[in-house]
């Protein structure tokens, strides 16, 4: 510093007052600063051959790529007589690089210890017996987002201090280094949710958890190229963690429901519409707990429980337990079957379901029941079919159990239909295929 501000100076000096003294061939100004220029690269690299702190690395390559070329050589006063003297780097080359990677190396160390050691505190504050804060009604654990992602940002902001290739090189660093922080968060994550099942705030902790995911994945969306790997990576990993807390705390849900959905065809979907109503009313009391997660996952989750009712609903209509002969019977259970998807996709909406493309799933079954026109029938089975292309033969051929006048040779030509009619279709969202027909 004291030798900067001294050669800022003395040459601002000899601009104003000493250069018009001397003839123009005698090149005063270009004398003295390459003297002052020999002199303080000799110096800087002096010190960059000596042992030195970090701060003491990121102060000199400051001096070197930052503070001497563009606050001294670019000043005002002396940067056009400066720039006829082309004076060079205050380090050679070599010697500037070797600083840089120990600087990058030393900054890659510090940060990657601090965020263990971050993730360490995070853990033990899962252990406490607190419930998690929350924020806007929405539970949180952001302390471990925020100091990572501000350690991040601090040090790519230092390094791009220094220079612009300094500092993508440790950005380029610290983006390889967040996914394997991140892998080792969803690995503390999943032993918290296996050994910690009767912790009293389980559910807000891991909800908390949910939560904290989504300042890491706006981050990552804003700050990260698309082509770069490492946001696959971390996206993966981030759904991964989501996934695995929507996992547990769907759970119970799911388990209440099944013996409920099990009375359809114990019943002969009979009083389907009571049936209805009490697993409309099951999964209430466990969507209200879920309002705790924020607006995206909250949306997810929903969309999963939704997925899952219409889901299970189907998984009943394909168990060939009713066999109905006449067309007013099919016509009475195409009606039950109607009403009870106009409550499934009223209830799910209302709570926040943005799913729409289950909507048509089970009225164009209760249509295919409900139908008696074989050309009718192959119509709805084909748009169904486009609708959901993952439907396949045997789901079709378990489903027509149910219309028990089609004759082989009809039920032949309606299933041969749908294969030629989904042999060409992409597959579309994921229905019929989490159905096992084995």
């Amino acid at each position: 510093l004291h030798m900067g501000k001294t050669m800022k100076e003395d040459l601002t000096v000899v601009v104003k007052y000493i250069k018009q003294l001397y003839p123009p061939e005698f090149n005063v100004f270009s004398t003295y600063a390459e003297l002052y220029h020999n002199y303080f690269a000799s110096q800087a690299k002096k010190n960059a051959e000596s042992h030195l702190e970090d701060k003491d690395i990121y102060l000199l390559l400051s001096w070197v790529h930052n503070i001497y070329p563009k606050d001294m050589r670019k000043d005002h006063v002396l940067a056009e007589e400066l720039e006829k003297v082309k004076l060079g780097s205050l380090l050679p080359s070599s010697l500037s690089k070797e600083l840089e990677k120990k600087y990058l190396d030393s900054e890659e160390a510090t940060i990657k210890n601090s965020l263990s050691k971050c993730l360490d505190k995070e853990i033990q504050r899962w252990k406490e017996d607190k419930e998690p804060e929350k924020l806007n009604g929405h539970f949180q654990s952001e302390l471990l987002a925020i100091f990572v992602i501000q350690s991040i940002y601090s040090g790519q902001k230092r390094a791009k201090d220094i220079n612009a290739a300094v500092g993508e090189e440790l950005s380029r660093r610290l983006w390889q280094e967040l996914p394997a922080f991140l892998r080792s968060y969803k690995e503390a994550f999943e032993d918290f949710k296996e050994k910690s099942k009767k912790h009293c705030h389980y559910k807000p902790i891991l909800i908390a958890n949910v939560n904290n995911c989504w300042n890491f994945r706006d981050y990552v969306e804003k700050n990260m190229a698309e082509k770069d790997d490492n946001k696959a990576s971390i996206l993966s990993t981030l759904s991964d963690i989501e996934n695995s807390g929507f996992d547990v705390l769907l759970q119970q849900l799911f388990v209440q429901l099944k013996p409920i959905y099990k009375r359809f065809t114990e019943n002969k979907w009979d009083s389907s519409n009571e049936i209805m109503n009490e697993i409309i009313k099951t999964t209430s009391k466990h969507i209200s707990e879920f309002r705790t997660l924020k607006d995206p996952f909250y949306h997810a989750i929903v969309e999963k429980i939704h997925a899952r009712l219409v889901k299970e609903y189907i998984v009943r209509l394909l168990k060939r337990k009713v066999s109905l002969k006449t067309p007013v019977q099919q016509q009475n259970l195409a009606q039950s079957i109607s009403k009870n998807a106009a409550d499934l996709e009223a209830f799910c909406t209302s709570n926040g379901s943005q799913a729409t493309w289950l909507n048509s799933a089970l009225p164009r079954l209760a249509e295919i029941i409900r139908l008696q026109d074989l050309g009718a029938i192959k119509i709805e089975v084909a748009t169904l079919a486009k609708t959901y292309p993952d439907i396949r033969k045997k789901h079709l051929e378990a489903f027509l159990c149910i219309k028990a006048n089609l004759s082989r040779g009809e039920l032949k030509s309606i299933l041969g239909y749908l294969a030629d009619t989904t042999a060409s279709t992409s597959p579309g969202a994921p229905l019929f295929s989490n159905i096992n027909m084995s």
